[in-house]
């Protein structure tokens, strides 16, 4: 059983209304750039996930509006509420929950959320890329692992860190 987990932090939202809710901050012009940066480094890699979760957060669905397209037509989608302050065993907790169908997923989150999981994740792996992580998960930035266990099985360091980008390298 090979599974694919995404990881990808929220592009760089605005901060252009300081009364505005956290929940409801918008993505800033570059988190749109970025966006559109990752649609298309998405699309050239081939990722393809079965399920995507995403936080009801607005700068998390633009994000995920903004790399949609990269993706296959078809891909689910499920924007939930619970991801927008989850901690990350609560992102591992729901991961167990995933049915054995699907092959890859991919949540759209936040910090330190996204990031704690990556690394609390990460058994092996590129130690550059591992290091990177633990150095700084910035916006629009993307972490790919690979599990060889079931859903239900999923546990710290199990996981194979296959690649992480940034926006900025695109």
């Amino acid at each position: 059983m090979r599974h694919h987990i995404h990881l990808l932090r929220h592009a760089k939202s605005s901060w252009d209304d300081p009364g505005l809710p956290d929940h409801d901050r918008p993505l800033a012009p570059r988190g749109r750039r970025a966006a559109e940066r990752l649609s298309r480094h998405v699309a050239t890699i081939g990722v393809a996930p079965d399920l995507v979760l995403c936080s009801s957060a607005i700068r998390a669905v633009e994000t995920w509006e903004g790399i949609k397209s990269g993706f296959p037509p078809d891909t689910q989608v499920a924007v939930s509420p619970e991801l927008y302050e989850a901690a990350a065993p609560s992102l591992l907790g729901r991961l167990n929950l995933l049915a054995e169908t699907v092959r890859s997923v991919l949540i759209i989150g936040h910090n330190p959320s996204i990031e704690a999981l990556a690394i609390g994740l990460t058994g092996a792996g590129a130690a550059d890329a591992i290091a990177r992580i633990k150095t700084k998960y910035p916006t629009g930035a993307l972490a790919t692992l690979v599990v060889e266990e079931a859903w239900a099985e999923l546990a710290w360091e199990s996981a194979t860190l296959e690649s992480f980008v940034v926006p900025r390298e695109l």
